[in-house]
């Protein structure tokens, strides 16, 4: 297993590469399709009036716009995924417990404070967000602040800080930007073209456009979401269990918070942002989300049962 220094270095290395392959992969396979497309249909990309003088123009809008959206997501997207959790703020008056046990595990670590925020739903899960540890977010649901003893739910905070101390955070946060801009823009592409479709004539090259657009959008979501397994390995569960325990020097309060999120870890609220599930401590989409089972094959989190496993051997060691 790579040392902390070494896993950083691979983040910053692994951000990188995502956000120039995001753009660049969707406008190489978009423009390959019109091109495809247009030998099918007798679309003439030297043609400027016709519908193929885009195959020039595609490659470039789709990468300048995926570039757009993805430096948008570097400095906001934080706040979009805690918006999309439902999380709300709170402050040090709100949840004093809650801010003190933070704060002791950042300083122990020589850590910036994160933004702590509150997840409305009982389940337990946390995550982490932002892009850097000077801008960095900790969400925990209501559960998992109720139901866990302080001793596991420091545990948890200390797994969720090491993912800010790795780096993973910002890593993540690119992931889940790329796949939920291509996921967006097909269903934009994909309603716009059926309603040209219906309203225009059926000749009308528009509607086609907007309708293949939004399949290759679509696609693309579907087919690059298995980036999240190849950007995010089973180390990077392992390595912040790991640090974590090292942070509370106590192995054993993680590996029981695990096993009590295991049996309740399902947020309501992420059951429709299924690119965010790797994000969370232990997956929060509902079992029988098909994407929750294609998570499981794609591995983002090891099995519960070998982490806590690997923590408790930890644990006989102190």
């Amino acid at each position: 297993m790579a040392n902390i220094y070494e896993h950083i270095a691979q983040n910053k290395r692994r951000t990188w590469l995502l956000v120039l392959l995001f753009p660049a992969a969707f406008a190489l396979l978009t423009w390959g399709a019109f091109l495809l497309l247009s030998t099918w249909v007798g679309w003439n990309p030297s043609n400027e009036s016709g519908a193929g003088s885009w195959l020039y123009a595609l490659p470039v809008i789709c990468w300048v716009a995926a570039m757009i959206w993805m430096a948008i997501s570097y400095f906001t997207g934080d706040k979009m995924l805690l918006n999309s959790a439902d999380a709300i703020p709170v402050t040090r008056q709100d949840q004093p417990e809650i801010y003190k046990l933070v704060e002791n595990l950042c300083i122990s670590r020589g850590l910036p404070l994160p933004h702590i925020y509150i997840m409305d739903d009982n389940s337990l899960n946390a995550f982490a967000t932002g892009r850097d540890p000077e801008h960095a977010s900790v969400a925990l649901t209501k559960g998992i602040v109720k139901k866990l003893n302080r001793e596991e739910l420091e545990g948890v905070v200390a797994h969720e800080l090491s993912h800010v101390e790795n780096r993973d955070i910002r890593l993540m946060l690119i992931t889940v930007a790329g796949i939920s801009f291509f996921t967006f823009v097909g269903e934009i592409c994909l309603r716009v073209g059926m309603v040209s479709r219906y309203n225009r004539n059926s000749k009308n090259n528009g509607a086609g456009i907007f309708l293949i657009l939004g399949a290759i959008c679509s696609l693309y979501g579907l087919v690059f979401a298995p980036l999240i397994r190849l950007a995010i390995s089973r180390q990077r569960e392992y390595l912040a269990d790991a640090t974590g325990a090292q942070m509370t020097h106590n192995p054993q309060a993680l590996a029981d918070a695990l096993r009590k999120i295991s049996g309740d870890s399902r947020v309501e609220a992420l059951d429709k942002r299924a690119s965010m599930a790797a994000m969370c401590i232990e997956n929060p989409l509902q079992k029988q989300n098909l994407f929750s089972w294609m998570t499981g094959l794609m591995a983002t989190h090891p099995p519960i049962e070998q982490r806590i496993a690997a923590l408790e051997e930890m644990n006989r060691g102190y």
